[in-house]
């Protein structure tokens, strides 16, 4: 299954799920991220503007595509980062500078689901994945 099957396929429970579900659903797929190890917990990596830490560090795969490690102290913040995730993970540079972030994860209408404090990082998290991409575009 691709990456976007997956996101369409939580887009399709996440719309059926009351709230409580949806909150355990997001905490699931932040338990799901790949492990960001501590020495990379540092303030170069850090998405400023976030309620909740949140740490952000790119690689570039042998094929040049993009893979993002990213982790935060809060667990639902976590999940979140996880549908921005996602939208790009292992993506060329190109492709994501072209993917339109927003609109992916607009169905999960994360503005009105959860607290301002959860998703004020969101556009930083994405800004971040934008430059990191177009400093890596051919």
């Amino acid at each position: 299954m691709s990456a976007t099957a997956t996101l369409a396929d939580l887009r399709d429970e996440y719309g059926f799920l009351d709230a409580d579900d949806r909150y355990r659903l997001l905490i699931d797929l932040g338990k799901a991220l790949e492990p960001m190890p501590d020495a990379l917990k540092t303030d170069a990596t850090l998405v400023r503007g976030c309620s909740a830490a949140v740490w952000v560090y790119p690689t570039v795969r042998d094929d040049g595509t993009l893979h993002f490690l990213a982790d935060s102290n809060a667990a639902i913040t976590k999940g979140i980062i996880a549908l921005v995730l996602l939208t790009v993970q292992d993506r060329d540079p190109a492709t994501i500078g072209a993917t339109d972030i927003e609109a992916a994860l607009a169905p999960f209408d994360l503005r009105n689901q959860l607290s301002s404090n959860r998703t004020q990082g969101i556009p930083n998290m994405i800004a971040l994945i934008r430059t990191t991409a177009a400093r890596y575009t051919a």
